[in-house]
């Protein structure tokens, strides 16, 4: 049987869009930022470097979480069970924005995202 994929799991608050008024390129700025940190903070890991190693197949699954209180619970569930990640917290705001795990096997973490959307 094949492994399963190695994917990057992002989420995004939706309501910097909805509510905040944010502009898109803002808000795609910061999953630029966060994938960017958790790929420097897990860069030696086994599984970012497989991941790394096709860059023309990385594989990203971009989510929205509703509110700021969405995603910091989802950051504290990943906390506790070790699964490794990068809450960006946008400056000079101080509040969180977006999340992203370092590549991990669909199979290993995919549980946890279950509560969320496709970010549209």
């Amino acid at each position: 049987m094949a492994a399963s994929p190695i994917v990057q799991y992002v989420v995004i608050r939706s309501d910097l869009v909805s509510k905040l008024k944010w502009p898109t390129g803002a808000l795609i700025a910061q999953a630029c930022h966060a994938c960017t940190a958790v790929t420097h903070l897990y860069y030696k890991d086994e599984a970012t470097q497989e991941y790394l190693a096709d860059l023309d197949r990385m594989h990203k699954i971009i989510l929205e979480a509703k509110d700021e209180e969405s995603l910091s619970k989802l950051a504290e569930t990943l906390t506790t069970e070790n699964i490794s990640h990068k809450l960006w917290v946008e400056q000079p705001e101080n509040f969180p924005t977006c999340l992203a795990v370092k590549p991990y096997r669909k199979e290993e973490v995919q549980k946890f995202f279950k509560p969320f959307k496709l970010f549209k």
